[in-house]
């Protein structure tokens, strides 16, 4: 019985962790860029695009489909780093909790 109540505490202490983290994740920046920093964009570590930056150059109309890739790839390059960001701090969040083996938390 009292394995039982050490897994329900350890099971409310993750998930105030857990709360806690999406709050920093949402607080989090992370800056994407592509075409040697022609397009930038920066997402949230949880994905959420905030902002793009495309430099003037960029702007001619024979030139809208090199700039509709360098957007996607600069999205691409924010979002992997993204994952990179909430991967650590998932890895921070389950340290010092002895997880049953095989559990997983997604």
């Amino acid at each position: 019985m009292r394995d039982l109540f050490g897994m329900m505490k350890q099971a409310k202490e993750l998930q105030e962790r857990m709360q806690q983290m999406q709050a920093e994740l949402d607080a989090i920046a992370v800056e994407g860029a592509s075409g040697g920093g022609l397009v930038t964009v920066r997402v949230t570590a949880k994905g959420e695009c905030k902002a793009v930056r495309i430099d003037p150059s960029l702007m001619k109309p024979d030139e809208g489909e090199i700039l509709e890739d360098l957007i996607v790839a600069a999205l691409g390059d924010a979002r992997a780093k993204a994952e990179r960001v909430m991967q650590e701090k998932m890895q921070g969040l389950t340290g010092g909790l002895s997880l049953p083996p095989g559990m997983k938390l997604f």
